[in-house]
Parts: C-alpha cells; sequence; structure tokens
C-alpha cells in the first residue's frame, strides 16, 4: 500500500520560477503588440464620434434657423435649458454634453460669421485625436491631419483620403 501512496505524490508541485518568469516574458511581448493597436483604435473612435458631433451641431443649426429665423451663436443656445420652456436661448437640440463644449476627447466651438456660423473640433491631447474638424453652414467637413484647427481651406471629408490614393495603370 505505501507503494501506491507514493506513486501519487508529486514532489514537485507547483510552478518553478523560471516558468513563471517564461510566462511573464510572454504577457509582456503580447502587450507590446496590443496596447499600440488598441490606442490607435480608440483614437480612430474618437475622431468618428467628433466628425459625428458636427453632423449633429449642422443639424442643429439648421433646426434652429428653421424655428428662429436665424442661426444660433454659441452652444447653450443650441443646447437645453436649465429650466423652464425651450426657447431661443437654449432650444434643446442638442445633448448637455455636446452643448458644455467638450466630448469624448474633442473641444468643440461655434462662432457667428458674416454668412452664417462656423463649427471646429479639435482635440483637447494627441491621445484623444490627430484630425481637427472644420463646418460652416454649406454643410461640407474639412479635415486638418494635426492638431491646428481645420479652416475651409482644408481638404472636405473624403477629399483627403482621394487625395492620397494614386490611381492604378493597366
Amino acid at each position: 500500500m505505501s507503494s501506491d501512496r507514493s506513486r501519487f505524490k508529486n514532489p514537485r508541485a507547483g510552478f518553478s520560477l523560471i516558468e513563471m518568469l517564461i510566462v511573464l516574458a510572454i504577457i509582456g511581448v503580447i502587450l507590446a503588440f496590443a496596447v499600440p493597436k488598441l490606442e490607435k483604435a480608440l483614437r480612430g473612435a474618437r475622431e468618428t464620434a467628433a466628425m459625428k458631433a458636427v453632423t449633429t451641431l449642422q443639424t442643429a443649426e439648421v433646426q434652429y434657423y428653421s424655428s428662429y429665423n436665424r442661426f444660433a451663436v454659441s452652444l447653450q443656445e443650441l443646447g437645453p435649458p436649465a429650466g423652464g420652456a425651450e426657447g431661443p436661448s437654449a432650444a434643446g437640440l442638442i445633448n448637455q454634453d455636446l452643448a458644455s463644449g467638450e466630448k469624448g476627447g474633442y473641444k468643440f466651438a461655434l462662432t457667428v460669421t458674416p454668412t452664417g456660423y462656423a463649427i471646429t473640433a479639435t482635440p483637447t491631447s494627441e491621445t484623444n485625436g490627430s484630425k481637427s474638424y472644420f463646418s460652416d453652414q454649406s454643410m461640407g467637413i474639412h479635415v486638418h491631419d494635426g492638431q491646428q484647427v481645420a479652416t475651409p481651406t482644408d481638404p472636405l471629408l473624403g477629399e483627403a483620403a482621394a487625395a492620397t490614393t494614386t490611381p492604378q495603370t493597366k
């Protein structure tokens, strides 16, 4: 019977220090490849959200103009009222976080121009985004690669991608 017990007993139970270090090194290598790709995906998601927020602001400006016969002069005029009924000072066309001017790592600004309005969206840091956006009453969205504020001279969304691709020859 004693021989049966010794057969099932393992004199070396658990992991050795070398085995544990190898596992930790493998995890470190996997993380070294995964983290930059995750950060790039998050930055892309923030940029897409900022572009969609500019579209939301464009739509809100058109609705505001339709209701009050003028464009809103601030994000607060497009936002919800603090109390009471909606009106020209707070039309309730966008949510509070966008009306505050910062959302999803981007800073949004609405200014009045002689012909209408201008909307800009710039990342608050390089990790939040690598593109800034500009739009006005023409409803096009201009994209600038970098932290500087986009302007009407920057390419329109979609044109930037088309300009960088080269046509294939047969």
